[in-house]
């Protein structure tokens, strides 16, 4: 019987130190540049939609009671009542007996975040070292992105895998608490750098450990916590971090601004449903109507992030999303349609009709 673990840091090892690897990051470099720096990237909701591995991926091999599983995983999580690494051994204990090569090619669906590519040229091309840190990932799978965009670094979770076969356990320092801080202190030192010659580009607050070994952090489409330790946020193309790290400006969408078009319509146009329910309709049947439509937007929204297009639902998704929202779960529209349910059943009148204008043109105007 043979036991192996898949280790996160030999990686960094083998791609800096081997001939081949290191002629595969040398290409492209301009080696006029002396100016050491250190590019830090989170992997889930920076270079990969959000949740699209442990979520959508996953839950191919586990079913849909598993599905419902995670998403409660997930939710406990958000909300603080279980950590992140208690979250992952749950998540991959369910995956015991699975083949380890057939949940390891999982990723292989997943698309890069749009600009993906092009960031990591323009970073390359100023001969910065770059590195993939991700808890929630296994190590070969970072390892697979970290090849495609030819970062010097990638670190993931252990898997612990028997005779080709996943045995459910997980390990590495990535899941715990600090785990993501020691590591970047260590490519910190193995490259002679200090925290002032290192940027992080990350989502959420796992990543907030990371801010003291750091000069600068930007958050990409970030969680609240994170926004607040945040030097810079965007929430758009992920080319749009470049001016802050290499100075260039991004390249500007048509397409993205009549996307924010139509979604402002959208929103805004909302503000309609009040004298929908003054002069045409009962509050309680509007809201009801309105739960119907959140639950087949969420049907419809699954069914698209797995490549299947529902008519009328996916097209409108496809036609007012972000270019974030375009390669995972768009979940803002369930939020405003439950914005809109909430005041209508909650409040009495006419503080229901205030509350539902502010949420629409207030949203619209924000857009």
């Amino acid at each position: 019987m043979s036991l192996k673990f898949i280790v996160a840091e030999n990686y960094s090892i083998r791609l800096t130190n081997t001939g081949q690897g290191k002629t595969l990051m040398d290409q492209g470099h301009d080696t006029t540049n002396h100016t050491k720096r250190l590019i830090v990237f989170d992997v889930e909701g920076v270079l990969i939609p959000k949740n699209r591995y442990l979520i959508f991926e996953i839950s191919r091999k586990v079913g849909f009671f598993g599905f419902i599983k995670i998403l409660v995983i997930g939710f406990l999580y958000e909300i603080g009542l279980l950590s992140i690494e208690s979250g992952l051994r749950r998540i991959f204990l369910m995956l015991k007996g699975f083949k380890a090569e057939e949940v390891l090619q999982l990723h292989k669906r997943i698309p890069l975040m749009l600009g993906t590519e092009e960031v990591f040229e323009k970073i390359k091309n100023k001969g910065y070292t770059t590195a993939l840190i991700s808890s929630g990932l296994p190590t070969q799978v970072v390892e697979d992105f970290a090849s495609k965009l030819r970062a010097n670094y990638a670190y993931g979770l252990e898997l612990e895998i028997v005779d080709g076969y996943l045995t459910g356990a997980i390990g590495g320092n990535v899941i715990k608490p600090d785990g993501k801080k020691k590591v970047l202190k260590n490519i910190l030192e193995k490259e002679g750098l200090t925290p002032q010659d290192c940027i992080v580009v990350a989502d959420d607050r796992n990543n907030v450990q990371m801010v003291p070994y750091c000069n600068k952090i930007i958050g990409y489409n970030p969680d609240f916590i994170l926004t607040a330790k945040s030097d810079l946020v965007t929430r758009g193309s992920l080319t749009e971090i470049l001016p802050s790290i290499v100075g260039i400006e991004p390249r500007v969408s048509k397409s993205n601004l009549s996307n924010r078009g139509v979604r402002e319509i959208i929103h805004t146009g909302s503000f309609l449903l009040t004298f929908i329910c003054l002069y045409f309709t009962s509050n309680i049947l509007l809201a009801s109507v309105l739960l119907l439509v959140a639950v087949l937007y969420t049907l419809s929204e699954i069914a698209r992030v797995r490549g299947i297009n529902i008519p009328i639902l996916s097209e409108i998704t496809w036609n007012a999303a972000n270019k974030t929202e375009l390669y995972e779960f768009a979940t803002a529209p369930i939020y405003f349609a439950l914005g809109i349910t909430i005041s209508l059943l909650i409040f009495p009148e006419p503080i229901r009709y205030v509350a539902i204008t502010v949420i629409t043109l207030g949203d619209g105007g924000a857009h």
